[in-house]
């Protein structure tokens, strides 16, 4: 705090000389006099509150020398000063993904952004939004209306925010302009932010702290004859124990499971389900008091078109009894009759088969080259068909070299170790024999979620992260996205670029008579929610000084001293002006 005119200090004698009007005014002495002397009876009450009488004899002086103190403080300015949004620009870079729900942080973030803009004394102002994409809402604009009104169109995308992505739009428009960068997240280390540049002051807004969440980190389903397997994993990222409610139900909403559970602190717990109907799909949701309840609730899809596995004859005993051991209709068949085999998912290691068949295929090793050796270990990507299955404690001997075009989805060292095809088919890089895989639990699970992936293919696109933009396999005609309640999304032509929605959830593609299920699943980040954090890091500088607003408090000062003046007038009116 500070004042302005500090030159009408001056005006402090006014005060001074009030005081010394009440010390040299006339005084009077009390003096019995014989036909009042039974009133001190009376008068015991009053003289009882001597506090209480001597405000009340000295209650003009008080009223007079706080409004003058009061009226000389007003004359000298007062002032606090605020931080400035300082800098010749200002971008905000908002974070719109789904952990921006969590204890309504996104909200606050965008009352906060008003506030904000209330304060620019004429800065342009771009605004940022985060994603796969990051978009401009709004770029050099000085008219608050028009902040206020791209402020509230701000909404929650989804989308991992990739906040490197966002960050490297930013610094595009800021050049050699001394900028302030506003960072509206949940939560980012200080690492993370590019703090080379001298022109460049970031504020961070981080999300409310001890927030609580329990969520569905996996959910996956398969069939296995008649019935269905599922498989959900559930984690409580709080300190205390809670409560979670959990329900399963079938694509008809039919209440399939119904099951309380208690998890401990941080506790991971995963369960299974055997025995379960048959449905196109199943949904799990869980009841629980937390702070976040977007990742209470997930989907998979139970594959329903292909159900037959067929593996190569020549193929390891490993690799054969580990199928048969996850579904019973399992067919050994030789090799030479595998490029004949139709509406089945084949498991070979005959490179030339990748691109001549329409079944799903599954390399295992390859024999179309010489494999070498390795000394390093797994890294895997964070590829759904990771999710129950960790391979990092897997020793891995010798890899053949992978192929070009497909996507690699886990590595050793800096080599393919397992990639995907752009038809869907899985290449694992080594033979069996080579690994001590099958000695580790991450080998049936992996065969699972392989299985579970393969067979599904047929009857849906797979899943989505909020708005993908993925090749599909589809035909060249008019498709439309309908909701699981049958409400119209959106329509594209083009299955090469085609988008998933924006919410999660299950979701239909349909055109004419053909219909194809597809998922909009959160990724892993968003699943879970981190302590927020706020924090500024550089600074800017103008002539010497970091840039600071000086806000005055005067209006403060001239409401008291009303209110006084006419308290004043009603006491001087209760003793009688004349006095």
């Amino acid at each position: 705090m500070g004042f302005s005119n500090v030159l009408f200090l001056w005006a402090s004698i006014l005060p001074l000389i009030v005081l010394l009007y009440y010390f040299f005014r006339k005084k009077y002495k009390d003096q019995p006099i014989s036909s009042t002397i039974f009133w001190e009876e009376v008068m015991q009450e009053t003289k009882a509150s001597p506090y209480l009488k001597h405000l009340q004899k000295n209650a003009l002086l008080y009223l007079q020398l706080l409004a003058l103190i009061l009226f000389v403080l007003a004359l000298m300015n007062p002032f606090i000063k605020t931080s400035e949004i300082a800098g010749e620009q200002s971008i905000w870079i908002v974070d719109t993904s789904a952990t921006m729900l969590a204890g309504e942080t996104f909200d606050h973030h965008k009352e906060e952004m008003k506030s904000l803009a209330s304060e620019l004394t004429g800065q342009p102002l771009t605004i940022i939004t985060t994603g796969d994409e990051p978009k401009t809402i709004v770029r050099q604009e000085s008219d608050v209306s028009a902040i206020h009104k791209a402020i509230d169109s701000l909404e929650v995308t989804f989308e991992e925010e990739q906040l490197i992505k966002a960050i490297d739009v930013a610094q595009a428009y800021i050049g050699e302009t001394a900028t302030s960068i506003y960072l509206f997240t949940d939560s980012i280390e200080r690492g993370e932010l590019p703090i080379s540049s001298e022109h460049i002051k970031w504020i961070v807004k981080g999300s409310s702290k001890d927030l609580q969440n329990v969520s569905i980190k996996r959910f996956a389903a398969t069939s296995i004859g008649e019935e269905a397997l599922a498989l959900i994993q559930l984690k409580n990222e709080a300190d205390e124990e809670k409560r979670v409610e959990l329900t399963l139900q079938d694509s008809q909403g039919n209440v399939l499971v119904e099951e309380g559970v208690t998890l401990k602190g941080e506790e991971e717990m995963t369960k299974t389900f055997e025995k379960l109907p048959i449905s196109q799909s199943l949904f799990a949701t869980i009841q629980v008091e937390d702070d976040y309840v977007v990742d209470n609730s997930m989907v998979t899809i139970i594959g329903s078109g292909l159900s037959q596995i067929v593996v190569d004859q020549q193929m390891h005993q490993l690799v054969q009894k580990g199928f048969q051991a996850l579904n019973a209709d399992v067919k050994l068949v030789p090799s030479d009759q595998l490029a004949a085999i139709k509406e089945a998912m084949i498991v070979t290691n005959q490179s030339e088969l990748l691109g001549k068949t329409k079944s799903p295929l599954v390399l295992i090793g390859r024999d179309d080259e010489l494999s070498e050796e390795v000394n390093s270990l797994v890294d895997v990507s964070e590829d759904a068909l990771f999710a129950f299955s960790n391979l990092e404690d897997v020793y891995v001997n010798a890899i053949y070299p992978g192929f070009d075009g497909f996507e690699t989805i886990a590595t050793i060292g800096e080599k393919p170790f397992i990639q995907r095809s752009s038809k869907g088919d899985i290449v694992i890089l080594a033979d069996i024999q080579s690994t001590d895989w099958p000695l580790h639990p991450s080998f049936p699970l992996f065969l699972w979620s392989l299985q579970s992936e393969m067979l599904e293919g047929s009857t849906s696109l797979g899943t989505f992260s909020p708005n993908e933009s993925r090749g599909v396999s589809l035909a060249a005609r008019d498709w439309s996205i309908y909701s699981k309640d049958d409400e119209y999304i959106s329509s594209f032509e083009d299955a090469s670029h085609f988008k998933a929605p924006t919410k999660p959830g299950l979701y239909t593609a349909r055109s004419n008579e053909d219909e194809k299920l597809l998922i909009v699943q959160l990724s892993d980040n968003e699943r879970e929610i981190k302590e927020g954090t706020s924090f500024e890091l550089g600074t800017l500088q103008s002539n010497g000084e970091e840039e600071s607003s000086k806000k005055s408090i005067i209006i403060w000062l001239l409401i008291p001293i009303l209110l006084l003046l006419v308290i004043e007038w009603e006491v001087q009116r209760r003793r009688g002006f004349t006095n």
